[in-house]
């Protein structure tokens, strides 16, 4: 597998001279006519489309240089330099190594768990890991399960959402970051109702017991009563995590929920642990997570990869997912950095640098990257513009090689995953990709970018943000993206 530890400065110099021309020339006057009606009643907007095949001439803009919260919209910005730092082929490695001889059924010494930063490592991993133990005859280990949390440590929790998840959630989205992770750094819990009056049984999604206290009791009642179950994850202690859990399930289907873990490094030492014990491998000592240089005399009991990344950058970028993001920025981070950084705010500045090399060919020296704090959007620092996206966009358009696993991330409105994306007009429901970007809170935001086919298969690359504004400060969604669809629509129509 070919790894390249930083992006091929000759091969992007020579792609910008493709995007070079984006936005250089403006149009006569504005327009994105649904947009300036929201900008008019208080909404911060901005707004480009640039056409492909014309020498990449701005159509359309408005405030197209004006940075804005873009949310999720980050995520194209971390794709494309994913894309620049390894192969769409690229997987992450995990290895399970042992540091004493087996003799019978017995290794009287240490397992150790080391990974490469793979956000797709899942319950499946864990067996395949386990079966691998098992089959070289391992029944015993007398020592303990340590967890490498190489290659970049430690993450601070850097955002409010996952500062807070260190003591409890409630939810999926706001799991620490952690470089040996499993379910995106989630506790992923099934509760399967039994019959009616009766408790439900609540076990992992992997592993018949989970390896952490359960308290509460979910009741299971009539098929037609009302769902009323929850289950919060809290922390006791360092590493230590618990589910509460309450309420009502109906007679029916399985129930699957994921909860942040506080410490994935500690919860996915737990649950391959646990894996281990259930395909009849005991493990006496306890889950350790330790930075260290294994001894040279260890040796691989297990090992297995991850998905590809063009498979993870399309679950990426498709479904918005956050820690994959995250944890990509961290080892992109960690690949150009003997010293990796331990907060996610400086592997930001990565993402920064690449932006503003794909804008620099026709900017001064001086022009001010956009700050870039997290991969993922979720940190509301972020800034980017119409303008920024757009020249992304047209980068990754004429760079024959990956805009085929950049393009195929992106989501066609008439299969989005989300309701919102599947309304509208046929051509906008079937000649447009794109992907979304949206935050509620300190203010809203709602975003889209990504390419529009013309009826003579040409193409168009356009990015609209909608952020509220000190007089409108939560503009509601379906009222932000009423107004992009309508102006995009109007694109198609002209095209």
């Amino acid at each position: 597998m070919l790894h390249r530890s930083s992006p091929s400065r000759a091969g992007i110099l020579s792609l910008l001279l493709f995007a070079a021309a984006a936005l250089a020339s403006l149009p006569a006057h504005a327009q994105w006519h649904a947009l300036q009606t929201l900008e008019r009643r208080g909404a911060l907007v901005s707004a480009a489309a640039v056409d492909l095949d014309d020498g990449n001439h701005v159509i359309e803009q408005l405030n197209a240089m004006r940075r804005l919260t873009p949310a999720s919209l980050t995520k194209l910005a971390t794709a494309a330099l994913a894309l620049q730092t390894w192969t769409p082929a690229k997987m992450f490695e995990t290895h399970l190594l042992a540091n004493a001889p087996i003799v019978g059924a017995r290794m009287t010494g240490d397992l150790i768990l080391q990974g490469a930063g793979d956000p797709s490592l899942d319950d499946e991993s864990l067996w395949q890991l386990a079966a691998q133990v098992r089959g070289a005859g391992v029944r015993y280990v007398s020592g303990d399960l340590f967890v490498d949390p190489a290659p970049f440590g430690v993450v601070s929790c850097g955002t409010q959402d996952r500062c807070y998840a260190l003591q409890r959630s409630d939810t999926a989205y706001n799991a620490p970051l952690a470089s040996v992770g499993v379910d995106f750094g989630n506790w992923c819990v099934v509760v399967r109702p039994t019959a009616s009056g009766r408790a439900a049984l609540v076990r992992g999604c992997g592993v018949t017991r989970l390896p952490i206290p359960v308290q509460g009791v979910i009741r299971t009642v009539g098929r037609r009563d009302r769902q009323t179950f929850w289950v919060e994850r809290r922390t006791t202690g360092p590493g230590e995590d618990m589910l509460q859990i309450g309420g009502d399930i109906p007679l029916g289907d399985d129930q699957t929920v994921y909860r942040s873990m506080s410490n994935p490094l500690v919860g996915v030492g737990l649950l391959l642990k646990e894996t281990l014990r259930e395909i009849g491998v005991e493990v006496a000592g306890p889950v350790v997570v330790r930075a260290s240089r294994p001894p040279p005399y260890s040796y691989v009991l297990g090992d297995v990869e991850g998905l590809s990344l063009q498979e993870q950058l399309g679950r990426m970028l498709r479904f918005s997912n956050n820690y994959i993001a995250d944890v990509l920025t961290m080892d992109m981070a960690s690949s150009v950095d003997d010293h990796p950084p331990l907060a996610l705010a400086s592997a930001g500045r990565l993402l920064s640098d690449f932006v503003q090399q794909v804008e620099a060919h026709d900017r001064p020296v001086s022009q001010v990257p956009p700050p870039i704090y997290s991969g993922s959007g979720l940190t509301t620092d972020n800034r980017l513009s119409a303008e920024d996206l757009v020249r992304l966009l047209t980068y990754e358009y004429h760079d024959a090689r990956l805009f085929p696993a950049f393009y195929g991330g992106l989501v066609v409105p008439r299969d989005a995953p989300f309701v919102f994306l599947r309304q509208g007009d046929p051509a906008w429901l079937d000649r447009v990709a794109l992907k979304t970007g949206t935050l509620d809170d300190p203010r809203s935001v709602c975003g889209i970018a990504g390419y529009l086919r013309k009826r003579n298969g040409g193409w168009i690359a356009f990015a609209a943000i909608v952020n509220g504004g000190p007089r409108w400060k939560h503009v509601p969604l379906y009222q932000a993206i009423g107004a992009e669809r309508a102006d995009v629509e109007s694109l198609l129509r002209r095209y």
